[in-house]
């Protein structure tokens, strides 16, 4: 192993000059400067690690016990060895400022060597480093590694869940991990099957708030073997008892009946982990603007989850144009029209009655993006 490291620091770091390589004068120069003028962090950032001012003032605070540039300078090289551009560099040390503080032989090096004998290439590793951020320097970064690659299926699979929350490479497998993993198998739901934005934090809570989100779950009605199952469970793992109660009585306080609510999340958990400003907002659109009730509303809750501003009314608004303006004559449900892809939408209702009303695609357009210009049409 000891040979394998110097192998390892022979290929991505510079040689080193000796003192004897060192003209004296330049040698007696950087001695001179070094006991009179003090290690200014800051500007070591901004000039060798391509921080901005700003982040080099933030991560500066981070590592201000450090007094002289020759533990950064040995990192610094050691990440350009590995192949990383000064941005990346950057990214790194941004992320993680105290990795400068490392010890490239006993530390950094080690894992390149861990990481390769896993089987990870030196593009892959390069990824890695970049989104590992400090657990690149933890011991149990290899461990963590070799257990969830198998999990996920491929080291691409995994690094997209690392992006959003890389605490998987710093936690306890034996006492979140393996048993959070049991869990979910035990209620017949494998990783595939967690909805992506929920994933990382369905893994690296504790197992006992699984266990209270499986029981709100229940409460709801809602099978182990439905569909929604999985989405169900993973949107009451990451909210808490108190989020949960809150909306509840928010839609009780807006005209929702038990029944209307339990009939909304086992079609749409989610509508319970929605803004208060936003569940208000799109309750009095859907029934004073549109004419909608709360059991039809309850019965189609994707209404509740799309974006009042970016959705919901535009299209609205486009619809009672081209009706008032005598182009639309038949008869389309609001949620019909809502759920439509874009694309669908636009070829349909915008596309087709370009000819007779030119700009109107574009109207549409800046009506999504905040802007009202139905007017000049």
């Amino acid at each position: 192993m000891i040979h394998l490291r110097k192998r390892v620091l022979s290929h991505i770091l510079p040689p080193y000059r000796t003192a004897t390589s060192i003209p004296p004068i330049l040698s007696l120069h950087r001695l001179l400067s070094a006991t009179q003028i003090p290690f200014a962090t800051e500007d070591y950032l901004v000039s060798n690690c391509g921080l901005s001012r700003a982040q080099a003032l933030k991560a500066s605070k981070k590592i201000s016990h450090v007094k002289s540039p020759s533990k950064p300078d040995a990192v610094l090289a050691f990440l350009a060895g590995l192949g990383l551009s000064r941005a990346e560099v950057a990214t790194v040390v941004t992320n993680d400022p105290r990795v400068l503080c490392s010890a490239v032989e006993k530390t950094l090096a080690p894992r390149i060597v861990e990481l390769s004998d896993l089987g990870l290439s030196p593009p892959e590793i390069v990824r890695l480093v970049l989104t590992a951020r400090c657990n690149f320097r933890s011991s149990s970064l290899c461990r963590n590694i070799d257990f969830w690659l198998p999990v996920f299926g491929s080291f691409d699979e995994l690094l997209k869940v690392l992006k959003v929350n890389n605490a998987l490479l710093g936690m306890d497998l034996e006492k979140v991990a393996k048993p959070n993993l049991a869990f979910l198998q035990g209620c017949g739901i494998s990783v595939s099957k967690i909805p992506y934005p929920f994933l990382s934090r369905m893994l690296t809570i504790s197992t006992k708030h699984l266990q209270e989100a499986l029981a709100r779950v229940a409460e709801f009605g809602i099978e182990r073997d439905s569909l929604i199952f999985p989405h169900a469970l993973a949107t009451f793992a990451v909210l808490s008892q108190q989020k949960l109660n809150k909306n509840v009585n928010l839609f009780e306080k807006l005209g929702w009946s038990r029944d209307d609510i339990a009939e909304g999340v086992k079609r749409a958990p989610h509508i319970l982990a929605q803004s208060e400003e936003r569940v208000r907002r799109n309750l009095e659109f859907l029934i004073g603007d549109v004419g909608l009730e709360i059991p039809y509303i309850a019965r189609r809750p994707a209404l509740m989850l799309y974006s009042f501003e970016r959705r919901l009314l535009p299209r609205h608004c486009l619809i009672n144009f081209l009706k008032a303006k005598g182009l639309l004559h038949a008869k389309y449900s609001f949620f019909a029209i809502a759920i439509l892809s874009n694309e669908k939408f636009l070829r349909r209702f915008a596309h087709r009655f370009e000819k007779s009303i030119p700009g109107l695609t574009a109207a549409f357009a800046s009506c999504c993006s905040g802007k009202h210009l139905w007017e000049h049409l």
